[in-house]
């Protein structure tokens, strides 16, 4: 019997193992936090956290970029365009809404994370300090002149339809 190869699966067989290869890495993500958290605190496992986001996140702006013929110093629309490639996009609920022609605002709709601790009565994550060195460091790999606020994310209280917002300008 010969060895399998993806050159031979259909599309629909790709799609299903693309958002199993990006369901794993969450788990593993998840799994890696909570080892960490396990053996240390919180404080240090989010501080971890932090370090390796911020250098996967250029890792995958740059892959993004190249896959995708995204050129460096494009601008918010670059940014748009690879915030959909991100593995995040496979799982989670996103949306983009244009504020002026220099700034935009990217929401987590619906985040696998944060919903699922909340079906489990669980608070939610506070990922706010990993999500501000991810979210800067992406865009800033995409073009360096972008500049990222964050609008709300756990484990702020305020009311609102969405888990994470980030406003992203020139």
């Amino acid at each position: 019997m010969g060895l399998n190869t993806v050159k031979n699966l259909s599309r629909e067989t790709l799609e299903g193992m693309l958002e199993d290869f990006a369901k794993n890495w969450l788990a593993h993500d998840g799994l890696w936090f909570q080892a960490v958290e396990n053996a240390t605190d919180m404080a240090t496992a989010i501080k971890l956290d932090t370090e390796a986001w911020e250098k996967f996140t250029r890792i995958e702006a740059k892959r993004i970029m190249a896959r995708h013929n995204i050129e460096p110093n494009g601008g918010l629309n670059a940014l748009k365009k690879a915030l959909g490639y991100r593995l995040y996009a496979v799982l989670n609920e996103q949306a983009i809404t244009d504020e002026t022609e220099n700034s935009f605002v990217f929401k987590m709709v619906d985040c696998r994370v944060q919903s699922a601790r909340k079906r489990k009565n669980l608070p939610p994550f506070p990922c706010k300090s990993v999500g501000l060195v991810e979210y800067i460091e992406f865009a800033r790999t995409i073009d360096p002149r972008i500049k990222t606020e964050c609008i709300a994310c756990p484990p702020d209280k305020q009311e609102r339809d969405f888990y994470c917002g980030w406003r992203f300008f020139i």
